[in-house]
């Protein structure tokens, strides 16, 4: 059966890679985004170049509006919320962008498909910020990382939420709305609370988009800045098994409804930000990096590596790519397109 899939944020990292997928198997396709990152146009390139003009509908609007996402969502069976403001630093500095962005944005998009006729299926991509900088989880302090003392398999979803910076306030009433209107309203909805996502089409930035940003600036020569010891440890996913996931609650939607998963590369794909992660980049490049430091940054936790067992017993999921081959892929990647960096 063929369904049509609003993507909202289509345009972006993780929303790009999951309208490709889409398109390529079949499905319908209205991507909506109002086009601000600097990758977006490229990204929107990339996919008429590989399908066409015709292949999907690109609606350039804003989730902020409630009428132009209201439009767009009326003929939406799936509809993948992934629209929203994405750095902690941008939250600090312009709170109310980004509540208006992802609070409100959310609000929004979750509106427009409890009105919609078609009891849509909504997909939420929420953060492991939501969870802050859980305090009160002991820490060990090893040669090259930081780790939990006690939780074995990491994070799981029973962590009690703590929402930390504005961009952990603004996705996590995002988080709690969406899980809310399953209860209240019916909605066939999904949290997923996403780790380190990175793969092809990622243009990070030093604000997000950390391992993509450190390949790229490795690739170009551009300055690296490490905050703080660079031993704060991070679970990396690969994009394709995020959308694997968000493929695997569609067709279990009847069991997924009003869950929340935690979404990451677990135990097995752990990573130092730059005491682990660096030496694997010089190797990749071939030569040593010069790096700045400075200080710990506001919302930096010092662990997050996510219990995804929920996921694999729920869904049936678990990630395919380990973290060495992804890597060596994005790198690859960063290397063959430099010339859009």
């Amino acid at each position: 059966m063929t369904r049509h899939y609003l993507v909202t944020g289509g345009a972006g990292f993780i929303g790009s890679n999951y309208a490709h997928r889409l398109i390529q198997r079949g499905e319908k396709v209205t991507i909506f985004d109002n086009l601000s990152r600097a990758g977006a146009p490229r990204n929107v390139a990339w996919l008429e170049e590989t399908f066409g003009k015709g292949a999907f509908r690109l609606i350039v609007g804003d989730v902020r509006s409630a009428a132009d996402i209201a439009e767009a969502a009326k003929d939406a069976d799936v509809i993948v919320h992934l629209a929203g403001q994405v750095a902690v630093t941008t939250s600090v500095t312009k709170p109310r962008e980004d509540f208006e962005a992802n609070a409100l944005g959310t609000f929004n998009a979750l509106e427009a498909a409890r009105v919609s006729d078609r009891n849509p299926i909504f997909i939420y991509a929420s953060t492991n910020k939501v969870y802050g900088g859980m305090e009160d989880v002991k820490l060990v302090e090893d040669a090259t990382r930081w780790r939990y003392a006690e939780l074995e398999h990491g994070c799981a979803e029973t962590q009690p939420l703590d929402f930390h910076s504005p961009y952990g306030c603004s996705k996590g009433a995002g988080d709690q709305y969406v899980r809310d209107y399953a209860r209240i309203y019916g909605l066939r909805s999904v949290v997923f609370r996403q780790s380190c996502i990175y793969g092809p089409r990622q243009f990070g930035i030093e604000d997000q988009g950390w391992l993509a940003w450190m390949i790229i600036a490795a690739v170009t020569g551009r300055k690296i800045t490490i905050y703080g010891d660079g031993k704060q440890v991070r679970d990396v996913l690969h994009v394709s098994d995020l959308l694997s996931a968000y493929d695997a609650a569609v067709e279990k939607i009847e069991s997924a409804t009003g869950q929340v998963y935690n979404m990451g590369g677990g135990t097995r794909n752990i990573l130092a930000v730059w005491a682990e992660f660096g030496p694997m980049l010089e190797k990749l490049l071939g030569k040593k990096i010069e790096v700045a430091r400075d200080d710990w940054r506001p919302g930096d936790q010092r662990v997050f590596y996510a219990d995804f067992r929920k996921a694999q017993r729920e869904l049936g999921w678990e990630p395919k790519i380990n973290l060495e081959t992804g890597i060596e892929m994005l790198f690859e990647w960063v290397k063959e397109n430099k010339s859009l960096f």
